[in-house]
């Protein structure tokens, strides 16, 4: 178990009164390698804190930022993961995927054993037609070097691998966001085509409807370099107690 400690911070004021975060901190020797975050969270609060007064009270309410970032081994491990996953519920998905690595008596997917199974044994694992082709075509991509290695990935901007991962079919930018945000630990990623981070704001901000993704992109400026953080507030949302959120007006995003 992390040794952990708690360090109060005070924000610059909300309204008429300074607002305060208790944020869980690990251990000061490898503490943020140990979440696998590419920042300091704290900063982040600090930071979005002093330029939104409404994401203040927002994390003010729902309490300390606690993303952990998912260990991966590899990029094609995960991103097969992601396939599967799609569109389904985590139970289902999670057979699925348990059925498919029986396949090979293997603890990780290899792409090398996708490409060599039959049809008829992925089909049989629970894989539909969309998901097979867009397995078998990971798998090849990552063979000829298109999907980049680990430690490449780890080198490249935001951009670069959202454009080179979304090459692969069935791979989105929604996916590799969920990569970038939940694999690789990047701070500064907003998925504004998530439904619950644009539903999210809407109820944090009082809006009655949700902003566009490009009304949200222009919105989340003010949040750079740390809208990662904000987006997970925004996804946290769902969770707070009824009566805690602003009551829903119109408002107009500058």
């Amino acid at each position: 178990m992390l040794s952990c400690v708690h360090s109060l911070i005070t924000i610059r004021r909300l309204g008429n009164r300074p607002v305060t975060f208790m944020n869980r901190r690990s251990s000061k020797t490898g503490g943020l390698e140990r979440r696998g975050l590419g920042y300091d969270p704290e900063e982040a609060v600090r930071q979005l804190a002093s330029v939104d007064p409404t994401l203040a009270k927002l994390m003010e309410v729902a309490g300390p930022f606690r993303l952990e970032v998912r260990r991966m081994h590899n990029p094609f491990e995960a991103l097969a993961r992601n396939i599967i996953y799609q569109q389904l519920h985590g139970r289902a998905a999670e057979a699925i995927h348990r059925r498919v690595l029986a396949l090979f008596d293997k603890k990780r997917l290899e792409p090398e054993d996708v490409l060599a199974a039959s049809e008829e044994s992925l089909r049989g694992a629970g894989l539909s037609a969309a998901k097979l082709v867009a397995l078998r075509d990971l798998a090849a991509k990552t063979l000829d070097g298109t999907v980049p290695t680990l430690a490449r990935l780890r080198r490249m901007g935001d951009e670069e691998i959202v454009e080179q991962l979304t090459q692969v079919r069935g791979i989105g930018r929604w996916t590799v966001e969920m990569l970038l945000i939940f694999r690789l630990g990047r701070p500064d990623v907003l998925p504004v085509d998530d439904y619950a981070v644009r539903k999210g704001f809407a109820l944090a901000y009082g809006m009655k409807e949700s902003p566009k993704p490009k009304e949200l992109a222009r919105y989340g400026e003010r949040w750079r370099p740390f809208r990662t953080v904000a987006s997970w507030y925004m996804w946290r949302v769902h969770e707070l107690p009824p009566g805690v959120l602003p009551p829903k007006k119109r408002r107009k995003q500058s």
